[in-house]
């Protein structure tokens, strides 16, 4: 991971401290995952709908709908990822880091979208099931397995820590777990002769993926909003900086994310006997991000001597 560290400090603001210090973490570079992703999904995409035409397969149909999202849906997430490396400038002083949260959102938004139209295509075929071939489907459906088993792979090991790559992986899996799915029917199918079996595996495929896919939605929908990070506790933080030597009160504590990797902080800190030194403040900025993944933080310190409130209270 490439990663660049500065941190500069300013405490001359009158009689009261202010301390910035910050750490900026560069996204890990899934370039070459992204480029191999979206090029074996993309040949994918045009084999699986041309033989669940031949096949008359909406299962298998929708699963490459479902892929075709899939692939825009890592151009998306890819072009995020490159965007949340451009240097800040006078107009975007935190970069583009911020796209990643907007392509983490588009993704979970897109995979809803999908949802949604491989259920309406699957309630349609209820009423008049057509004949499937059972082991065209199975056949390609269980290249699919294989294709995006691989493609989630190559993200698995970042979506832990960059809900961009999450998206990413979680359309892959998604992918995946369609494809078995469909690879059942098909052989189901072709045993039984039940050709309803094709769209009820879907419903219930698309269910799956609505279930798993909400979580994503709701932490996009909440990083958007400036919120809190789920993996951070505000009342922690607060407590922490709460108890710091010195610190008789903190208020105005603000944490939010600039991307889907990086979270940011300002807080005021009473001070009754001063601004402690830089030393002090880099030690409170460097536990702040060693134990609570915090990588930008700016502290203003105050004698508590006049009133510092902000327009904003947060709970």
């Amino acid at each position: 991971m490439s990663a660049h560290d500065h941190s500069h400090h300013d405490h001359d603001h009158g009689h009261h401290g202010h301390s910035h210090g910050h750490h900026h973490a560069l996204p890990t570079d899934h370039g070459r995952a992204f480029a191999l992703a979206i090029g074996i999904n993309s040949l994918f995409v045009v084999i699986e709908f041309v033989y669940g035409f031949i096949a008359n397969s909406t299962a298998l149909m929708a699963d490459a709908g479902h892929n075709l999202s899939d692939v825009l849906g890592l151009a998306l997430a890819w072009g995020a990822a490159i965007l949340a490396k451009r240097a800040p400038n006078k107009n975007y002083t935190y970069g583009l880091r911020g796209s990643s949260i907007v392509a983490a959102l588009l993704n979970a938004l897109l995979l809803m979208l999908a949802c949604g139209a491989i259920a309406w295509e699957a309630v349609q075929r209820f009423s008049a099931p057509p004949a499937v071939a059972g082991m065209t489907v199975s056949v390609v459906a269980a290249i699919g397995v294989a294709v995006n088993g691989f493609s989630a792979w190559l993200f698995m090991a970042g979506s832990k820590g960059d809900l961009n790559i999450r998206g990413a992986y979680q359309h892959m899996a998604a992918d995946a777990a369609i494809s078995l799915g469909v690879v059942i029917s098909g052989i189901v199918i072709m045993y039984t002769g039940w050709a309803w079996l094709d769209p009820a595996v879907s419903l219930v495929i698309v269910a799956i993926i609505v279930v798993s896919t909400w979580s994503l939605l709701r932490e996009s929908v909440q990083l958007v909003l400036a919120g809190v990070p789920p993996s951070i506790d505000s009342t922690e933080v607060s407590a922490f900086l709460g108890k710091q030597e010195g610190v008789s009160e903190v208020h105005d504590l603000h944490i939010w994310a600039m991307s889907t990797t990086e979270t940011a902080l300002t807080a005021h800190l009473v001070m009754p006997g001063g601004y402690p030194g830089d030393a002090r403040v880099d030690a409170i900025g460097a536990k702040l991000r060693d134990d609570f993944k915090i990588a930008h933080c700016t502290l203003q310190v105050e004698e508590g001597t006049t009133d510092h409130g902000c327009a904003l209270h947060p709970v």
